[in-house]
């Protein structure tokens, strides 16, 4: 029954014959089993054929994380369609903007926001499911009764998931089923996932690292999930006895480890704890460590890419890298069209089964960053050294030239970081009259006594004088967005007026 649809046969693979056995643990403590999870997805997709819903259609989806959402994604990828999940925070101009780019069949959105999703959805059908997996595509779904997925090839589009936009509108980054299912199994294989793992899922599921690693990985393995509906650290400390890993982004090891109950007892029967979407700071390894005896696992991917590098499951854990490229995946550093040696830095290309087919109705932008031969520019700026590993010094867009000369900021970010009563900091250039532009440090303090004046001071001896702040920022905290990722372009933004 499952053949015909290439991405919903693996993923349902490793769980046929325990179709009894639970997936999900869900906060009010009922559970959801493979079985029930999968007869969910049937109706899902019945309910969008019932929709209009054809091979190849794409149904947006922008609603709070429920296991009916899941459900919601299986289904749409049964009924042959391209699943286009919204993060929950876009607003109506925003939405309107996706639903006029991708022309969905079908619209899903919270009920609170249907006559506003209505008015600018275009021609789409609009259907609501809310935060308790309640709403009219539920009352479809359970009328249905059973689906035969539709047949599907491996280079079908299984998904479409939109750039964050940081420069310019945000681009459609179209992934094929094959594109999921490889990588989800590299992953599964990789880090040593099995049926007896029981993996805490806190991340939200219209981003990469939710849906596509963390659920679609328990799935390939046949695991467990205790289902959160987001970071809640109590839930997740209550939670780590029973279970095995964790994926998570920095914000969450870093609010754990502000937790006394964390505990080297507490993580005894963990085995893994796994860390993306954002740079996780050296020294919140190494706290992390000192306090659990566990070394996060670091990884590094792209909404275009999936994953492509992860730090070793046996082996070292480097702490500032992201370790290997994944088995299958290639990798390299290339400068003015050449590859750089080794531990030079330049940008980050990396080809591979896991890689897009391009931006949706962009041929000119897919043009640019995905060469005829198969390598992606991620615009990430790298270095491989020796031992092959990949350390990620920062946005291409992010490098600052200041005075002719180039600056990243992660070389200037980990100095600071590294100083006492300093949290974190964010190093980003703006318009300079004098130099073009001028290097200005964010900096969130620790405590008290942290000065501009003493940072500049510790740095004095350490960088050259390009190098050196020209101004230095203390701030409460740096923005960032759901991922956990900080937003250098609203730092920009918000002293572009610096040195005017």
């Amino acid at each position: 029954m499952y053949d015909a649809n290439h991405l919903i046969r693996q993923l349902r693979d490793s769980s046929i014959g325990r179709e009894e056995d639970v997936f999900a643990r869900l906060p009010d403590g009922g559970t959801v089993t493979f079985g029930a999870l999968f007869a969910g997805a049937e109706r899902m997709a019945a309910a969008l054929a019932a929709q209009g819903v054809q091979p190849g259609d794409r149904v947006a989806v922008q609603v709070q994380k429920t296991i009916q959402a899941i459900e919601l994604y299986l289904g749409t990828v049964m009924a042959g369609g391209i699943f286009l999940p919204l993060n929950t925070a876009y607003t109506g101009p925003e939405v309107a903007y996706f639903a006029g780019d991708a022309s969905p069949r079908v619209v899903v959105c919270d009920p609170a926001r249907l006559e506003e999703i209505s008015a600018i959805a275009g021609g789409a059908q609009i259907l609501t499911l809310d935060a308790a997996g309640q709403g009219s595509l539920r009352d479809l779904a359970e009328a249905q009764d059973g689906f035969d997925p539709v047949s599907r090839q491996p280079d079908d589009l299984a998904a479409i998931l939109y750039t964050s936009g940081t420069t310019g509108r945000s681009k459609g980054a179209m992934l094929s089923h094959d594109n999921l299912a490889s990588n989800s199994l590299t992953l599964r294989d990789c880090w040593r996932f099995t049926q007896d793992d029981v993996l805490i899922h806190a991340l939200p599921i219209f981003h990469t690292h939710g849906l596509f690693v963390a659920t679609n990985v328990a799935l390939f393995a046949g695991a467990q999930v205790v289902f959160l509906p987001g970071f809640d650290a109590d839930a997740i400390l209550e939670a780590m006895p029973a279970a095995t890993a964790l994926m998570g982004v920095p914000t969450f090891y870093t609010r754990l480890l502000a937790d006394a109950r964390l505990t080297r007892e507490r993580a005894a029967n963990m085995r893994l704890f796994i860390s993306g979407s954002a740079p996780l700071l050296v020294d919140t390894h190494e706290q992390w460590q000192a306090r659990t005896g566990h070394r996060i696992l670091e990884r590094y991917g792209m909404t275009e890419t999936n994953m492509s590098t992860s730090n070793p499951y046996e082996g070292e854990r480097r702490a500032g890298t992201v370790g290997f490229p994944l088995p299958g995946v290639e990798a390299r550093v290339m400068r003015d069209g050449a590859e750089v040696p080794a531990g030079e830095i330049g940008v980050l290309e990396v080809r591979g089964p896991n890689v897009f087919q391009g931006y949706w109705q962009m041929p000119e932008k897919t043009a640019e960053e995905l060469k005829p031969d198969g390598w992606f520019i991620t615009g990430d700026m790298a270095k491989i050294d020796a031992d092959g590993y990949v350390t990620i010094v920062g946005r291409e867009k992010d490098l600052i030239i200041t005075g002719g000369f180039n600056v990243y900021p992660k070389e200037v970010e980990s100095l600071i970081d590294d100083l006492p009563g300093v949290l974190e900091s964010a190093v980003i250039g703006v318009p300079h009259p004098d130099f073009g532009e001028g290097v200005v440090a964010v900096v969130v303090p620790e405590g008290e006594g942290t000065s501009a004046e003493a940072i500049k001071t510790a740095l004095s001896g350490q960088l050259a004088k390009f190098k050196q702040p020209k101004e230095i920022i203390l701030l409460d905290a740096l923005p960032r967005n759901t991922m956990g990722k900080v937003q250098k372009k609203a730092l920009r933004e918000a002293y572009a007026g610096l040195f005017a």
